[in-house]
């Protein structure tokens, strides 16, 4: 069965985001990005999506950033691949927008590929949507010109 929990320990947070980050290369391909979101990630509210039939392995995770006093951004989600489309990233979803909006967020926000450029991406917009993520902006030019970013935006009123 799995469990979700908010980690607390830096360590902790650190070892579950290399270890899923590492295995989703499709995703998390440039090194130096990926080294930054798992250090990042010892700072930031750090949900983790344990397997409890595997000794607790962690399976995915989602981590919450505050973009402004009104807005928090979920930084970074993944979960390993052999678990999608089991409801682990909703569930994850679920816990941290709770988070966010008890926290006194008004809205959240998240990055990705704009739509069309990547099947892997075109698949990871289409979950933010299904999560109730709205269209809000591309910057085509933030990452870089072949991967311009799309900014999607919900309430949390």
């Amino acid at each position: 069965m799995i469990q979700i929990v908010q980690l607390k320990d830096s360590t902790e947070k650190t070892a579950a985001a290399r270890q899923i980050l590492e295995a989703l290369q499709d995703w998390f391909g440039i090194p130096e990005a990926r080294e930054e979101y798992i250090s990042n990630s010892a700072d930031l509210i750090f949900f983790c999506a344990r397997d409890d039939e595997k000794d607790d392995l962690p399976v995915g995770f989602l981590c919450l950033k505050e973009t402004g006093k009104d807005t928090a951004e979920l930084h970074v989600m993944g979960v390993l691949r052999e678990y999608h489309r089991r409801g682990i990233g909703r569930a994850l979803f679920s816990a941290a927008r709770k988070r966010a909006a008890e926290s006194g967020y008004s809205f959240m926000q998240v990055k990705t590929v704009q739509m069309g450029r990547y099947e892997d991406y075109d698949r990871t917009n289409l979950f933010y949507q299904s999560l109730g993520f709205k269209e809000f902006e591309v910057f085509p030019l933030l990452w870089d010109e072949a991967n311009p970013c799309q900014i999607y935006v919900m309430s949390l009123r």
